[in-house]
């Protein structure tokens, strides 16, 4: 993938989720963070959800979050991903919630959880996360 390719032009994102899928180019999970109050906030919108200000930049996120609720998929939808597997809304430690798999074979709430990557052809890595060790 090249630094000029839009995934918007792909259909695969929009001009506000853009600046995410470019940065997972990289393999750099983004956040939005709010100028005014300092909040951070996923999925990417035009405006604050604390202050509905409409200034926001993307900063880097650790890559670090806690299980919040996780789930086992057990019915296929979608080729590339064979269940059963793990579906978890994951806080991370920034604030935000972000829904992704884990990369493991169980899993609990509570769990510490750390960044991984899924490749994807034609696409931009997914950020997925895998249990932190310790």
């Amino acid at each position: 993938m090249t630094d000029n390719l839009s995934f918007s032009d792909l259909g695969a994102a929009d001009p506000t989720t853009e600046p995410f899928w470019q940065a997972c180019v990289e393999r750099r999970l983004t956040v939005q963070r709010c100028t005014a109050c300092g909040s951070h906030q996923f999925y990417p919108r035009p405006l604050c959800l604390s202050c509905e200000a409409t200034g926001l930049e993307w900063v880097d996120a650790k890559g670090s979050g806690t299980i919040y609720s996780l789930t086992t998929i057990r019915i296929p939808v979608s080729e590339d991903l064979a269940p059963p597997y793990l579906l978890a809304l994951v806080d991370l430690d920034e604030g935000p919630r972000l829904l992704t798999n884990i990369e493991a074979k169980s899993a609990g709430i509570g769990d510490r959880v750390t960044i991984a990557w899924r490749r994807r052809e034609g696409l931009p890595p997914l950020p997925v996360f895998r249990l932190s060790a310790g």
